[in-house]
This record gives C-alpha cells, sequence and structure tokens, in this order.
C-alpha cells in the first residue's frame, strides 16, 4: 500500500507519490544488498542530528521554508545503460514518477567512455516533498577502440531487456490514461524495482568479461549484466566533513579527497565522497554451459553535501578557480598527494565570497524571497534591484538559498576514477555530442540554469501578486 498517498483526478495517484514509494523500497533494497549502505544511512542520521541541535538558527529556517522533512528521505542513485532503446524506456519508467531529465554531462574527456543526464523532478513543490534523482549514463561504444570488441558489446546488449513485460504495460497505461491508481502505482513500484536490481550471474563468459574490463571496467560493467542495477544511492548529509571523519570508525575507508568545492561557512553546488567498491562474487558460464566463478567490482557507497545553486556567472567563476586548481595538482586515486590539492583548493576558492548577501548582490546564486514585514512592502509589480536589496537589509524580505539539485561532471568522474583505479583512465574523445543523447533520449534535456531562475523569480511574484495568497496587499 501506498503510504500517505495523493489521489489526484480519475483517482489517479500522484507522480510524487509514486516517486516516493519507489525511491523508499529502493533504498530498502540496496540496504540488503550492500549492508555498508545501511551503516551509513546511520552515520549520516547522527551527524544530521547533531548539525541541526547544534545550530538552531538554520534548523528552524529549513523548518520554516518547509525544507526540513526532504533531508533525511533524501537520496541520489545512479545507473549505466547500454543502449539507446534503454534509455528512451527509461525516461519514460521515471516520468511516471514526476522525473525529468536535467542537464548534459560527457565524462568522454576524463576517459569515462559514458554520456549522462540526471532525471529528477523539476518544481519547487515536487523537490520539496521527494528529491529523488538518478543519475544515468549510456555507454558510448565509439570510445571503444577494438572495433571488433564494440561490435561484439553492441551484439550482447541488443539480446536482453532490461524492463519487465509488466512495468512496460504500466508505462503505456500511464501515458494513454493520463495516470494509475492505487492498485497500479503499487504494482509498478514492484516491477520497475527489478530494473535496478543486483544479479550475481553474468551474461557473457569470463573470457568476453575480461576482454571488456581490459577495455574499461565501466564498459564491463554495463554489458555483462542482465540489468543496470543501481550503482550507489547517496543519503545527504549537513557536515559531509564530519561524516568523512567518522566513517573509519565505523569500519567504512572513504576515498581520500572529497569532489567539488571547499568547506565554506555558506556551502555552494555539491560535494561528494565515497568508500571503495566492493569486490563482489560473479557466476560465468564458459561455452560448454560450464560454470565459473569470478569477480567483479562496481557497487559502492557515496554521502553528498548540497549547497546553493549557482547562476551562470557564479558556475562560471567556480569553474575558473577549479581549473585553476587542476592546472597546479589533480587529486591522484590513491590520495598520495591529497593535502597538496586541498591546500591549492582551499586558498584559490578564497575569492569566492562566501556570505548569503554577497552572493546574493553578485548576482552568483539563486534565492526564493519570503516577506517578513509584509505590511512595510509598497510597490505596484515587482521593485526594482535596488529596493528589494533595501528590503532585504532592512529585514523586510528574507533570502533563502536555493538547493542546487544537479551534479558536477568533473566531481562524478573524480568519484568513478577513485573506484576504478588510477590505471583505469584511458585516452578518449574529446567529442561531447549532446545532440546525439538526446536523440537517444527521444526529448530534449532540460536546462537546470531555467529551472532556478523560474524558482527565484516565481517566489518573487508570490510576495508582489495581489491574487497571490503569500501577497502583502491581501487584505
Amino acid at each position: 500500500m501506498l503510504v500517505g498517498c495523493q489521489v489526484v483526478a480519475d483517482r489517479h495517484v500522484s507522480t510524487d507519490s509514486i516517486r516516493i514509494a519507489f525511491s523508499h523500497a529502493m533504498s530498502e533494497m540496496y540496504r540488503r544488498e550492500v549492508p555498508k549502505y545501511g551503516t551509513l544511512l546511520e552515520l549520516v542520521a547522527e551527524v544530521n542530528t547533531a548539525v541541526l541541535r547544534d545550530d538552531p538558527v538554520f534548523a528552524a529556517r529549513l523548518s520554516e521554508i518547509d525544507q526540513l522533512s526532504r533531508i533525511s528521505d533524501e537520496r541520489h542513485g545512479a545507473i549505466r545503460l547500454g543502449t539507446a532503446a534503454e534509455l528512451s524506456m527509461i525516461r519514460r519508467l521515471f516520468a511516471v514518477m514526476g522525473m525529468h531529465p536535467v542537464g548534459y554531462y560527457d565524462l568522454c574527456p576524463a576517459g569515462i567512455p559514458v554520456h549522462s543526464t540526471a532525471f529528477r523532478p523539476l518544481t519547487y513543490d515536487a523537490l520539496r516533498r521527494n528529491p529523488f534523482r538518478v543519475f544515468t549514463s549510456l555507454l558510448r561504444l565509439d570510445q571503444i577502440v577494438d572495433s571488433s570488441l564494440a561490435a561484439e558489446a553492441e551484439e550482447v546488449l541488443s539480446r536482453r531487456d532490461i524492463f519487465t513485460p509488466g512495468v512496460r504495460r504500466l508505462i503505456e497505461r500511464h501515458e494513454s490514461r493520463g495516470g494509475l491508481d492505487e492498485g497500479e502505482s503499487e504494482q509498478f513500484v514492484i516491477e520497475a524495482l527489478e530494473t535496478f536490481r543486483w544479479h550475481h550471474r553474468a551474461t557473457v563468459d569470463l573470457t568476453t568479461y575480461q576482454r571488456l574490463h581490459d577495455a574499461h571496467r565501466l564498459i564491463a560493467d554495463v554489458v555483462s549484466f542482465r540489468g543496470p542495477h543501481i550503482n550507489h544511492l547517496t543519503p545527504r548529509t549537513l557536515d559531509i566533513d564530519a561524516v568523512q571523519r567518522l566513517m573509519p570508525a565505523r569500519g567504512i575507508i572513504p576515498k581520500a579527497v572529497i569532489e567539488g568545492p571547499p568547506q565554506r561557512r555558506c556551502p555552494i553546488l555539491l560535494r561528494q565522497t565515497s568508500f571503495k567498491a566492493l569486490e563482489e562474487e560473479v557466476q560465468f558460464m564458459d561455452a560448454l554451459g560450464k560454470q565459473q566463478v569470478g569477480t567483479h567490482t562496481a557497487r559502492f557507497g557515496e554521502i553528498e553535501q548540497r549547497g546553493v545553486a549557482l547562476t551562470p556567472k557564479g558556475r562560471a567563476l567556480y569553474d575558473r578557480l577549479l581549473n585553476r586548481v587542476r592546472e597546479s595538482v589533480v587529486p591522484s586515486a590513491d590520495g598520495g598527494n591529497a593535502d597538496d590539492y586541498l591546500a591549492s583548493l582551499s586558498a584559490v576558492f578564497d575569492s569566492f565570497p562566501d556570505d548569503w548577501m554577497t552572493l546574493w548582490k553578485d548576482d552568483l546564486a539563486y534565492f526564493t524571497y519570503r516577506a517578513n514585514q509584509p505590511a512595510n512592502l509598497r510597490t505596484v509589480g515587482i521593485p526594482s534591484r535596488g529596493l528589494l536589496e533595501q528590503w532585504i537589509t532592512d529585514g523586510c524580505v528574507a533570502i533563502d538559498p536555493i538547493t542546487y539539485e544537479d551534479f558536477l561532471p568533473v566531481s562524478a568522474a573524480g568519484i568513478f576514477q577513485s573506484n576504478l583505479g588510477d590505471q583505469a583512465t584511458q585516452e578518449a574523445s574529446v567529442d561531447s555530442n549532446q545532440e546525439e543523447f538526446e536523440r537517444a533520449l527521444g526529448s530534449l534535456v532540460e536546462d537546470p540554469f531555467a529551472i532556478y531562475q523560474r524558482i527565484q523569480d516565481d517566489s518573487l511574484a508570490r510576495i508582489f501578486d495581489p491574487v497571490s495568497p503569500e501577497s502583502p496587499w491581501q487584505d
């Protein structure tokens, strides 16, 4: 039974309710499959509780803007697909849950032969209810240097169907009728979960697996199994440095360097860390049908801390500073130069403003607006920037940072490589191909900057719209 589900027109369950049910079911499945994930959840919960206890002002602000409840439920997952047909169908599957493709990421320049998007909710209210997101990558077979191996991989992928017949029928029903009823929604969660389940049996023999592995470990992971299996599920922490520091005491060894920006008073974008991928026993079959036992390394644990979404101007500054850091030192997967990298990162990012008001005034980050003293806000239409700044300074209007809901290509590559190892990095084409990706997807990807801008503009309009329930013009 879907707990607390919202029923919309024609007795259809809301996409938000289906997404909530699915994300909870996914978390429970992954917790059974990867016990260390459960340990991570416990540690993150303890750290988050301590942060909120020690900073009651921060806790009160999260509660006031209705963002507190999402923290404990927040997850992002990641999958890797092999064919255009799989990507197109996964888009339709996620649409049942109100999740849509946002952004384009090409990891090939970092030696990872995939390009990707993130499926997630688009609106402020949907994100507030449950911000579940899945970073979804499509293998680029054109990046396999051995053309015969690429053709063999393509043939293996063409024989599999990663979706159950039941989930295909329910997706079609959702599309034709505009939704699913409660019973159909419950069945959809059960059927959809099968796409993401781990399988201990490979679909190729051990020799083929080894050839794929030698080309790139990620290629072997995508091609050799019945489905994409969720390869990590990431809880959100409010203090990633504390989690990183406490992980070894729980028997979990984190990667040497937290990916993303340095620690700040006003967090920006996304910081991530992880523990090394598990080596798991896999059964292979040889040409004679005899079983062989081998191992595969793919699934790992990850933790994230999310900060404010940056505007194009802010993102350009971030990228410029990060490039400056990496021109002098690139963190190695084994952590041998971690201290040098972190010192350079901290020093270079000193030039990035670290207070909310400057981030707003310099148009570096996105914020929502709240009226603290509605009676003092008298204007016709949206106020000028100068008047709005005065009201913010006077405390009549409050600004709240909009959470960054997306991903960073350099950080994603760093997480991959810390699990694959430095030796897995290969030469790859630097030609991005968003058009090809969108053809495979069957739609365009959403522009994340446009989404944040819309959320910011809508919050301002609600204050000064005479028909808005939040407007100061209401009697």
